[in-house]
């Protein structure tokens, strides 16, 4: 069975960076610690305007902005 990691919303940060807005991996635990990794990465290092949280979603991990829309420049 497959597992995906998906940015809900690639704002201009991710763009820049070239992250993928859909990651597949065989393993769900893989997937969990990519998406742990990206999320980690996106929070730490993207402009600070908006964060970033992960959810759960059909054995699948969404990354969302929280807290609105995106301000990156």
């Amino acid at each position: 069975m497959e597992h995906h990691v998906v940015i809900e919303k690639l704002c201009s940060c991710a763009k820049k960076e070239g992250l993928s807005q859909i990651s597949t991996y065989d393993a769900k635990d893989a997937a969990l610690a990519a998406a742990e990794a990206q999320m980690g990465m996106m929070n730490g290092s993207f402009c600070g305007k908006h964060t970033f949280q992960l959810v759960e979603v059909d054995d699948n991990f969404v990354i969302g902005m929280v807290g609105g829309g995106c301000g990156c420049k």
